[in-house]
């Protein structure tokens, strides 16, 4: 197979694993920076030019879109969509998976376990919504904010009122959900391939820190996921319709909760913990499903 991954940086971790794979499974690999793609969109033969040229055609693609290039990112995956290119993720539910509260309401319309979340826009709103999640301590997110970025931890109520109060000054659209402390600043993020979780690690926050992201200083170990995990991962993967993503997942006392559903799982974290091939596994599942013109969403949007 032709395949493309869509990354802007060939040096990435996540980006050099899956060019080994597929070079190893004999396959052509060539990396696009999704910026320097443009598109040629026309009713009968819609085409995708790269630095200067006709790109030639490609069985299948594999996203790699950082969330700050979103909207062009997945731009450029409908177009490679529109002209029958095999997406491993489709730019649909990229989007939707992207969308912080368009997911959790539609994780929520599933009856997949949650933490308590409130969004609201005037600030005259602050003193219920904060009352609605359970009151302090709280955890405040920016609907735009990546990686750990823009979320804040407010101990106290006063605390919450005025860093709400700021976010929305700044007219910045926030997320207000309970804070799960019996999670102790730990999080579960299951590998979600083709319907199974295939890895999954613990992640956990430094000392003083209570988001675990990798990125700021948390660890990963292995961890054994019970059966109720493994089935909301799987749920929340199918309610976003991707094939392959990371699904964060905190432990509460009454039971798991999404935290995210992440469409371009980072690889260097779990493989490592887990000593899983991930990136051989996403090959595997194109090898399977790779056909042209096999797009669920092709046409409609």
């Amino acid at each position: 197979m032709k395949i493309g991954i869509l990354s802007r940086n060939r040096r990435l971790y996540s980006t050099r694993r899956l060019i080994e794979a597929a070079e190893e499974r004999g396959h052509e690999v060539r990396v696009l920076d999704v910026l320097r793609c443009y598109m040629n969109i026309t009713s009968h033969r819609p085409s995708m030019h790269y630095r200067g040229e006709n790109l030639e055609p490609l069985d299948a693609v594999i996203p790699r879109i950082g969330a700050s290039v979103t909207f062009y990112g997945t731009a450029v995956l409908r177009q490679f969509e529109m002209m029958g290119v095999y997406p491993l993720n489709e730019s649909v539910a990229i989007s939707r998976s992207r969308d912080k509260l368009r997911s959790l309401q539609l994780l929520s319309r599933k009856g997949i376990g949650l933490p308590v979340t409130g969004f609201a826009s005037k600030p005259d709103d602050i003193q219920d919504l904060i009352k609605m999640v359970g009151g302090a301590p709280l955890v405040i997110k920016l609907l735009e904010g990546t990686q750990g970025i823009g979320v804040v931890l407010a101990e106290t109520r006063k605390a919450a009122e005025s860093v709400i109060e700021s976010f929305l000054g700044l007219k910045a659209s926030v997320l207000v959900q309970e804070y799960i402390k019996e999670a102790g600043g730990a999080d579960i993020r299951c590998l979600v391939v083709d319907g199974k979780v295939v890895a999954s690690m613990k992640r956990q926050a430094k000392d003083g820190e209570f988001r675990s992201n990798i990125h700021r200083g948390g660890t990963a170990s292995l961890i054994k996921i019970t059966p109720e995990e493994r089935s909301t991962a799987v749920r929340a993967a199918k309610t976003m319709g991707l094939n392959v993503c990371g699904v964060d997942i905190l432990r509460s006392a009454h039971g798991p909760l999404v935290m995210e559903v992440n469409s371009s799982p980072g690889l260097e974290g779990i493989e490592q913990a887990t000593g899983k091939d991930v990136a051989g596994l996403i090959i595997t599942f194109m090898e399977k499903n790779a056909k042209a013109g096999k797009t669920r969403t092709r046409g409609r949007g």
